[in-house]
């Protein structure tokens, strides 16, 4: 990302307090890193996905259990599991406020994205390692159990420097965010006691790039579909029946062929895909780079990547049911199916969105194809607003912890809890931020968290919440 001019900030005025508060605050933030780093490594060591198809739900058990140990530890005395309707659980924990002082919800996930080919890592996927170039690698080390650390080393620190935390503290630590959080938000619905407060933080994003601060301002909204064609009951000779017959694998082509121009530009009717990101931009270059992009290969879409991933909608396909190349044999296939995954941008009604893919791809299916749809859930958007007091002292923190201005950016990913807090909650200030950055490589093999990241959000995140303290917000 672009090289920001760090503008000084009265940093006193900013969040009320003293600077030999201030001083003592990063200090002690400081002088719990080692430990975070520790308690990274036992974390990541849970292989903690939740899926019970591929790993024992156990795992997820133990790292709960270590969780609880840790936030008993750090003045969360009532923290405990609640079993979610999805086989997960979910930890809740709350500190009560001091007189006065406002209540604050920490967010994160200890569930994480199962490791993939392990072949393609260069290290065991569940051992934290630290290679040549400072970062520490692992599944889980930057989304989410590097956030959870970080939560952990600033209640300790607000704890020890205070006499006692001088706010009230909710804690969500959730168990099943990568398979979608239904059970969670589940739980919500029958449980809102448990996430009231006035400002909440959702540790579960990161900067824009590394060492630069970055509020998420904006959350794409999701929606799933899948879509099976069908044109005869059983696969037949290409031989004798190719050329008449309507393959059923050619036509699901031409209906996902449907979804973009010869640009990349989403072409669905009813989907609007022509908005524009006003905020820090993603180089080409850059988003190149993070990629891995082959040179010869194109970025699709006219444009911006930040338009592209942050303002507009965009679909992909995430599966396809046909044979494989090894072991076909010489057939023409009565039977296709697809697996869709829609992003909306903020704003944009994501079932409405998934309506219009369904009408689309019913549409455009040629041959008088069967098609049949499958919708599964939806999340909608999110647009913080940044108006607020409580941004103005989160963006003075973020930027004294990493000593840069701070941007603001969206996300092309989904956080549908966010969303469902806002609506529960529409006079609490949500604010997102974490420790993952470009390099992070989240969801893919060798994933991997920058320390001083971990320093970073968790200085910010001490200050903030200690700036609350001092002075509260009210909310709204």
């Amino acid at each position: 990302m672009s090289e920001q001019n760090h503008e000084p900030i009265d940093l006193e005025a900013a969040l009320g307090l003293p600077r030999t508060t201030i001083d003592a605050l990063i200090g002690a933030v400081r002088a719990q890193q080692p430990r975070a780093l520790s308690e990274l490594a036992e974390l990541v060591a849970f292989p903690s996905v939740a899926d019970p198809a591929q790993f024992d739900w156990q795992h997820s058990r133990d790292a709960a259990q270590w969780l609880l140990a840790h936030l008993h530890a750090a003045g969360i005395d009532d923290a405990h599991t609640v079993d979610t309707v999805d086989g997960s659980q979910t930890i809740v924990g709350h500190a009560a406020a001091p007189a006065g002082a406002p209540t604050v919800l920490l967010y994160g996930h200890y569930d994480v994205q199962p490791p993939l080919d392990e072949a393609l890592w260069h290290t065991p996927p569940f051992v934290l390692t630290e290679r040549d170039d400072g970062r520490l690698y692992g599944r889980g080390a930057a989304d989410c159990k590097g956030n959870l650390v970080a939560h952990l080393a600033v209640l300790r620190a607000l704890r020890d420097q205070f006499d006692g935390l001088p706010i009230g503290v909710r804690v969500i630590f959730e168990g099943s965010e990568e398979q979608g959080g239904g059970g969670l938000a589940a739980y919500l619905r029958e449980h809102p006691e448990d996430f009231a407060a006035d400002v909440m933080i959702i540790l579960d994003s990161g900067n824009a790039a590394t060492g630069e601060p970055t509020l998420t301002v904006s959350l794409r909204g999701v929606a799933d579909l899948t879509l099976t064609v069908d044109t005869f009951p059983v696969a037949l000779h290409s031989g004798q029946f190719g050329g008449a017959a309507p393959d059923a694998l050619q036509a699901l082509i031409h209906m996902l062929d449907s979804l973009r121009d010869e640009r990349g530009d989403l072409t669905v009717e009813g989907i609007d895909a022509t908005q524009h990101w006003n905020g820090v931009e993603y180089p080409e270059s850059q988003f190149r780079a993070d990629a891995g992009l082959d040179p010869d290969v194109q970025v699709i879409g006219s444009g911006s990547v930040a338009d592209q991933l942050w303002a507009r909608p965009t679909v992909t396909v995430l599966g396809i049911d046909a044979p494989s190349v090894v072991g076909s044999t010489a057939a023409v296939q009565g039977h296709a199916a697809a697996r869709l995954n829609l992003r909306v941008p903020a704003g944009m009604s994501a079932s409405a969105a998934q309506d219009a893919l369904v009408a689309h791809l019913c549409k455009v299916a040629p041959w008088g194809a069967q098609v049949n749809v499958t919708s599964g859930g939806t999340g909608e958007g999110f647009a913080a607003d940044t108006t607020t007091p409580a941004y103005g002292m989160l963006g003075a923190a973020l930027s004294r912890a990493f000593g840069r201005a701070v941007v603001f950016a969206g996300s092309g990913g989904a956080i549908p809890l966010t969303n469902e807090l806002s609506e529960r909650f529409p006079d609490a200030e949500i604010a997102l931020f974490g420790v993952e950055d470009p390099a992070a490589a989240i969801h893919a093999p060798n994933e991997s968290v920058a320390p001083s990241e971990i320093e970073g959000v968790s200085i910010a995140e001490a200050l903030f919440l200690a700036g609350l303290a001092s002075r509260p917000v009210a909310a709204g």
